[in-house]
C-alpha cells in the first residue's frame, strides 16, 4: 500500500465513516463520536484499499497466516477484501465468519469457511472499529474453541479507549490500520 493509498483510505474513513454525534456503542458506553466501519469497507473504493491495508498489516504477524475472519458482520468485508489482495499478492490467506449464534439448522456450525481452515490453522481476528476490545476478544475465543490458532487481531481503527490495554492484558496482540486520533486529528 502506497503512502498515497493511505492517505485516500484515510479521507474515505473520515468522509464515510466518522460522525459527531451522541450513540452508545457495543460496549455500552456512550460516545460523542462514531466511526461506523462498515461504510468504508463496504464502499469500492475503500474496500479495495482496506484489503491492501490490512494485507500490508498481516505481514506484520508472525508467518504463515492462514486464514482472517472475525465476528459477523462488521469482520466479514474486511476478511473478504483481505483475502483478495493477498490472492493478488500470490498468496492464501482464506476469509472466515464467525455467527454470533450458531446456524440454526444443517450442521449447527459457528465458523463459516470451516473447511478451508483445518485445526492448527494460524488466523487473525478482524475488526472494523475497537472500542474496548469485548467483540474482538469473544472472536478469539470462538474461533480458539474451533481448533484454530490465534496470531492477533487486526482493527481498522482503534478508537483508543482501553481495547489495546484490555486485550493485551488477555494475552492477545492488537494492531490497527488507524487510531482515533490519526483520523480526528
Amino acid at each position: 500500500m502506497t503512502e498515497q493509498e493511505r492517505s485516500e483510505l484515510m479521507q474515505i474513513i473520515r468522509n464515510r465513516s466518522y460522525e459527531q454525534r451522541e450513540v452508545t456503542l457495543a460496549s455500552g458506553r456512550k460516545s460523542n463520536f462514531y466511526f461506523d466501519g462498515k461504510q468504508t469497507t463496504l464502499h469500492a473504493r475503500g474496500g479495495l484499499l482496506v484489503g491492501k491495508a490490512f494485507w500490508e498489516a498481516l505481514k506484520g504477524f508472525e508467518g504463515p497466516v492462514d486464514g482472517v475472519g472475525g465476528l459477523t458482520l462488521g469482520a466479514d468485508p474486511i476478511a473478504t477484501a483481505t483475502s483478495i489482495a493477498a490472492a493478488l499478492d500470490g498468496q492464501e490467506v482464506h476469509a472466515f465468519i464467525i455467527r454470533k449464534e450458531p446456524k440454526g439448522h444443517g450442521t449447527g456450525q459457528w465458523l463459516e469457511g470451516r473447511k478451508n481452515l483445518p485445526i492448527g490453522s494460524r488466523v487473525v481476528i478482524v475488526e472494523d472499529v475497537t472500542t474496548t476490545g469485548g467483540s474482538s476478544m469473544k472472536a478469539v475465543e470462538r474461533a480458539e474453541q474451533e481448533g484454530l490458532k490465534v496470531l492477533g487481531i487486526l482493527t481498522l481503527v482503534d478508537r483508543q479507549e482501553g481495547a489495546q490495554e484490555n486485550i493485551e492484558s488477555q494475552g492477545q496482540t492488537l494492531k490497527a490500520v488507524f487510531t482515533r486520533s490519526e483520523i480526528v486529528g
